[in-house]
């Protein structure tokens, strides 16, 4: 099983933002009832799950690193207490330059547990980090990471954006070529989405956004310095040297089960999807000890599409046979024009009964599933 443990606090929320996060005040009092709440979720899933291995954990948010050294650690002990971890999990924990910007803080971390540190830099341009609300400047995230490593992480992620307002595809290549020359083992670089409701969206409009064609140039041109640098892109986001893919999120696009804890945390297991609350209605819920009452069973067919989605989105792919064992259906009895047809475009490759986007697919993805996950009902019919 994998466990994700969100941790809803901010020092400010990004205008892009549209995460469950609250900032946190300078009292600590919304800390302390968040812990504890957390642990009492904690205890009452072990109940009810037994003992189960649990191979990675991931603390996400929000901000993680705005919890103390001290804190995270007693949040990794209760995990230890109430499942079991196996050795050489991966301990995953995200962070801002803002709030973990000294190599002691740092090695705090890494002595609680903590074996894997991604760091939200988002750019390396001052213009651009103030167009999304970011706290921190470029010479900040690089002090960061410089401390991060000197503490002795030797699995340091970076988070980057790329297609934001007003940037040019030279911007975004000295981007990519400045988070390069760190040195990390991985970096997840996302296109802006302008999500609905946050400031960004509000006050920018999809004509202050790079074109198309310059955002299909900044993913194309940023694959290719990635690799060149010996950062192997496995997912549509994401790139990593040899060794350091992000094992969690790889639980979650090859359909593992996974537990997640906090507010707003999503889960799925044994066939069972759920979301909990947020806020007030999360702590209710923990206190009168019960699941959330909302959730959805997940049947043959809804799991069958999502292994499309979610494998799609990988370079490895789609195991054909892993489609008709979910589906009860064979994937190219389905699709197979539509697929014929993506892989005479280049968008798509078939061998060895893997079915997988080439680079230029995975630039139109999205569009590719919506279109797949049309023609899915008619085959079901």
């Amino acid at each position: 099983m994998l466990l994700y443990i969100h941790v809803p606090f901010c020092r400010r929320k990004c205008r892009y933002c549209a995460f469950y996060s609250n900032p946190l005040a300078r009292s600590g009092d919304e800390m302390a009832v968040y812990l504890s709440a957390l642990y009492a979720e904690l205890g009452q899933w072990g109940r009810r799950l037994g003992r189960v291995p649990v191979e990675s954990v991931f603390f996400g948010g929000g901000t993680p690193s705005l919890l103390d050294p001290d804190q995270l650690e007693g949040v990794l002990d209760c995990v230890g207490r109430t499942f079991e971890v196996l050795p050489g999990a991966e301990i995953s924990m995200e962070a801002n330059p803002d709030s973990l910007h000294t190599a002691e803080k740092a090695s705090g971390f890494l002595a609680a547990g903590v074996n894997r540190i991604s760091l939200g830099v988002q750019s390396l341009h001052d213009g651009m980090l103030e167009t999304l609300g970011r706290l921190h400047r470029a010479n900040a995230a690089r002090e960061a990471f410089r401390a991060i490593r000197e503490a002795g992480c030797a699995n340091l992620s970076l988070d980057l954006m790329w297609g934001l307002p007003g940037q040019t595809l030279e911007q975004w290549l000295e981007d990519a070529r400045a988070a390069i020359a760190l040195g990390p083992e991985h970096i997840s670089a996302y296109g802006l989405t302008l999500e609905p409701g946050t400031p960004l969206a509000e006050s920018c409009g999809d004509a202050e956004l790079p074109s198309e064609d310059v955002q299909c140039a900044m993913y194309l041109e940023g694959i290719r310095l990635f690799e060149e640098a010996g950062l192997h892109h496995y997912e549509v986001s994401n790139f990593a040297r040899d060794g350091f893919r992000c094992r969690h999120n790889l639980g979650y696009w090859e359909g593992r089960d996974y537990l997640g804890v906090g507010p707003a945390a999503t889960s799925t297991i044994g066939g069972e999807r759920w979301t909990n609350p947020e806020g007030e209605g999360w702590l209710e819920q923990v206190r009168e000890g019960r699941r959330c009452p909302e959730w959805e069973p997940l049947d043959r067919a809804t799991r069958a599409l999502e292994l499309m989605m979610l494998r799609l989105r990988t370079v490895d792919g789609l195991p054909l046979d892993a489609y008709e064992s979910l589906a009860g259906r064979s994937f190219l009895g389905d699709h197979g024009p539509f697929a014929h047809r993506l892989c005479a475009e280049g968008l798509a490759r078939m061998e060895n009964g893997v079915f997988r986007l080439t680079d230029e697919g995975m630039l139109v993805s999205n569009s590719i599933l919506g279109e797949l996950f049309e023609e899915e009902p008619k085959s079901a019919e």
